[in-house]
């Protein structure tokens, strides 16, 4: 009789990077024989995407006995445990987790981001519950120093993504630039790099990525106009579906999104960051990928230059030796 696995994460809503985590992890978890039920905001397209069982995230009155009928919860990965996006979040994936505990279950934290959580009651009760979940792996060495300060034993693992599989690139010589919105996003930002983008490749195809519709399309499309002001003849596409196969066209990219850059790196695409958070300056600063700020401050021209001058084959290289360990994974599954 095959065991199951219930998934909580930030599935359903459309999010590449965590659509691809998800693929990851599916199908490592069939691989070992598992069962699997992911907790989706759209079960049904969860389910025809990744051929497994899938309830509605917010099934609460389900979602005990789903657990409870359960062999392991997995929580992960991306960032879950924090409340910067929204306590109620946060505590939402708590509840999962307490769950998992309360029924005697084993709980995996998958490949996490946690915090920051600066609610204290909050903190205090994320760090009881990990103290009671029985593998914890996070992504980042700040997630790794707070769970080990705190006594919490973890290891620290690549992100999930490094381990994908993708097709070899083409480079069609096409320039592709995924932005989301965020807090700190700005129009001197966009303009100076439209302005850049128009100057250093006015010939080319330029393709503008959406990564989740809600948050990337807006700031695309306030893009792509930006880029047409300035050079009516530019060939520029916003590209929001077949994504993967679309990057192999591509030579360079300029990226937001950590998992855009993780994507261009593993595909030998040139590229250069767009620094909105802490953890695309780590990874640019890692694998040597010149990056620019929100604030737009620094020497485009320079910057530009450093991305044209990358060697292609030194991104896959690091890419590649970025290997994601699934011992304590495997040993909690196969116990």
């Amino acid at each position: 009789m095959s065991k199951r696995a219930v998934i909580s994460g930030y599935y359903g809503f459309g999010n590449f990077g965590d659509e691809a985590i998800l693929s990851v992890l599916v199908s490592r978890l069939k691989a070992l024989g598992y069962e699997i039920v992911v907790l989706s905001s759209d079960p049904r397209k969860t389910s025809m995407d990744f051929y497994v069982n899938s309830i509605n995230s917010f099934g609460f009155l389900q979602i005990p006995g789903l657990i409870k009928g359960s062999d392991v919860l997995i929580s992960g990965g991306g960032s879950l445990l924090q409340d910067v996006t929204s306590i109620k979040s946060l505590m939402y994936y708590l509840w999962i987790i307490f769950t998992a505990i309360f029924y005697k279950k084993k709980v995996i934290i998958f490949a996490q981001g946690i915090g920051p959580i600066n609610n204290p009651a909050a903190r205090f009760i994320t760090l009881f519950l990990l103290k009671r979940c029985t593998y914890i792996s996070v992504r980042d060495t700040k997630s790794y120093d707070l769970l080990n300060n705190s006594g919490i034993k973890a290891d620290l693992v690549c992100d999930p993504i490094f381990s994908f599989n993708l097709p070899i690139t083409n480079n069609n010589g096409i320039v592709g630039v995924q932005l989301r919105n965020f807090a700190t996003m700005n129009d001197v930002l966009l303009k100076k790099l439209a302005k850049q983008i128009v100057k250093e490749f006015p010939d080319r195809k330029i393709e503008l990525y959406v990564f989740q519709n809600e948050i990337d399309t807006p700031v695309c499309e306030k893009f792509m106009n930006l880029l047409k002001l300035m050079n009516k003849d530019l060939n520029a596409e916003i590209v929001s579906e077949n994504i993967i196969n679309r990057f192999s066209n591509l030579e360079y990219l300029i990226g937001m999104r950590f998992h855009a850059l993780i994507l261009a790196m593993k595909m030998s695409i040139k590229c250069l960051g767009i620094n909105y958070d802490a953890k695309v300056e780590k990874l640019c600063n890692a694998a040597n990928i010149p990056f620019v700020s929100m604030s737009a401050g620094e020497n485009f021209d320079e910057i530009f230059s450093k991305m044209k001058n990358l060697n292609a084959n030194d991104l896959f290289n690091y890419s590649n030796s970025m290997v994601f360990d699934w011992t304590g994974f495997d040993n909690v599954l196969n116990s």
